[in-house]
């Protein structure tokens, strides 16, 4: 078997899909790393409140990410059978449980701000900031859930260029009220973080509407109506629940993780705390393109796994593998060499400055594990049908791994770098069950139900 695949035709597809993908991650990232980095002219306060505050954007992302994820894996099978039925229905079953989970999490921030922001740290500078972010953002993440729903169901199908246009219109909007609000300007007073929450509010609600607008009015794939949110396949609904669980709950064990990262690294000052978030921005940063191509890589697998080309599949595998551990070492390089620039551009103390070099030191290595580890079982196991592999690997890592050795490690006295480098070892440590694992090619698993197979009952 060939190490690199010979079918232009993968390739092709892989770019088609991966570049819009990876430049709406990219946007999406300078969505908040405009927030971040202007924010960070208010100080370490400012800084590590929205970077504590965030913790629920990211605890709803998590979610909706898992929700994404089934629609994904359950919808790019079926449209390698070319079934926009069977899409629909799934895609409604994703909208109501995005709803839900939207609505909860909403509710919370909107009414519990200062507990919530509590719950992280001690530091009363840091709460006060936190809290008044979070209690105006908080509104956005109903909106938030929908809209990545609604961009979801669209790249199941191919459809991938719609999220960038998308994602360009919220940075536009969500950079230019940042600037007006956070410092004042056209006559406005100046609002610090209120503001930038105020800017975030408007370009998510906008980008819902938008997304929306478009999957049931202009999409001519999917054919999405009303008429299919006010029906709920149960065949279907069981599917979803059956393999959609397991997504769910992988990425409420990564939600649980960055909580557990943002308690135990909260213990420290702000300029640790500090460190942490400008760290996590350059990270996400170098992320974005490993994630686009994972997605695309996601959606080829279902579409050819649904089709039943598993000979075909295994080649794209061997291929998959050698692009993300390159994109690794790529990265890893990457992320040293901009590590002091990017770090210059906050306004910072020099506390924080010092932290963020060590920490950015620590994921220019464990980066290189996420884009192999992370890329593929997500891109392969996951989406060729393996779901609740990826799951039970997550969750025993995490409870039994990061945490434990972090806790130990901030328990023993050790430096703040050596307690973060703990929660960041399962990212190497993950590629040896990974390379087994994929190699193996025992995920491949068709979950699509055929046409002809009566499924009537709805509720």
């Amino acid at each position: 078997m060939r190490l690199l695949t010979r079918d232009r035709s993968f390739y092709r597809t892989l770019i088609a899909l991966a570049i819009p993908i990876s430049l709406q991650n990219l946007i999406t990232f300078a969505v908040g790393f405009a927030d971040n980095l202007m924010i960070g002219r208010l100080g370490d306060d400012a800084i590590s409140g929205v970077y504590v505050g965030n913790q629920m954007q990211a605890v709803v992302q998590m979610f909706i990410a898992g929700i994404e994820g089934a629609i994904l894996i359950l919808s790019a099978q079926y449209w390698g059978k070319k079934d926009t039925q069977s899409i629909r229905k799934v895609v409604s079953v994703g909208v109501k449980f995005a709803f839900g989970v939207g609505f909860a999490i909403s509710l919370a921030s909107v009414l519990f701000p200062t507990a919530i922001i509590g719950l992280f740290t001690k530091e009363a500078g840091v709460i006060g900031e936190g809290a008044a972010y979070l209690q105006i953002v908080g509104v956005t993440y109903l909106f938030f859930s929908i809209s990545q729903v609604m961009i979801a169901s669209m790249r199941s199908v191919e459809t991938a260029k719609i999220g960038l246009y998308i994602s360009i219109m919220a940075l536009v909007v969500n950079v230019s009220l940042n600037y007006i609000l956070i410092f004042g300007k056209l006559g406005l007073p100046a609002m610090g973080v209120r503001g930038a929450a105020i800017a975030t509010v408007i370009s998510r609600v906008l980008e819902a509407a938008v997304s929306v607008v478009y999957v049931f009015a202009v999409d001519q794939k999917l054919r999405f109506g009303l008429r299919d949110l006010l029906h709920t396949d149960r065949q279907l609904l069981r599917d979803f629940l059956r393999y959609g669980l397991p997504v769910i709950g992988g990425q409420v064990v990564w939600a649980i993780n960055n909580l557990a990262n943002t308690k135990i690294m909260g213990s420290y000052t702000a300029g640790v705390m500090a460190a942490v978030s400008i760290t996590g921005m350059l990270h996400n940063l170098i992320y974005v393109w490993m994630n686009g191509l994972s997605s695309s890589v996601g959606i080829i697998t279902g579409k050819t796994v649904g089709a039943g080309q598993y000979e075909k599949m295994k080649e794209y595998a061997k291929t998959v593998q050698l692009i993300f551990l390159s994109v690794g070492f790529i990265s890893g390089g990457l992320v040293l060499l901009f590590r002091d620039g990017f770090v210059g551009l906050y306004n910072a103390t020099p506390e924080a400055m010092a932290y963020s070099r060590q920490f950015i030191n620590v994921i220019s290595v464990t980066i290189i594990g996420s884009c192999y580890q992370a890329a593929c079982l997500f891109g392969l196991v996951k989406s060729g049908g393996d779901i609740s592999f990826v799951f039970k690997n997550d969750t025993i890592f995490v409870f039994l791994v990061v945490i434990p050795s972090a806790l130990v490690c901030q328990w023993l006295g050790a430096a703040p770098w050596v307690v973060f480098a703990a929660l960041k070892c399962d990212q190497i440590l993950k590629c040896f069950v990974a390379v087994v694992k994929i190699n193996r090619f025992n995920w491949m698993k068709n979950l699509t139900r055929d046409k002809e197979e009566p499924s009537h009952e709805t509720a």
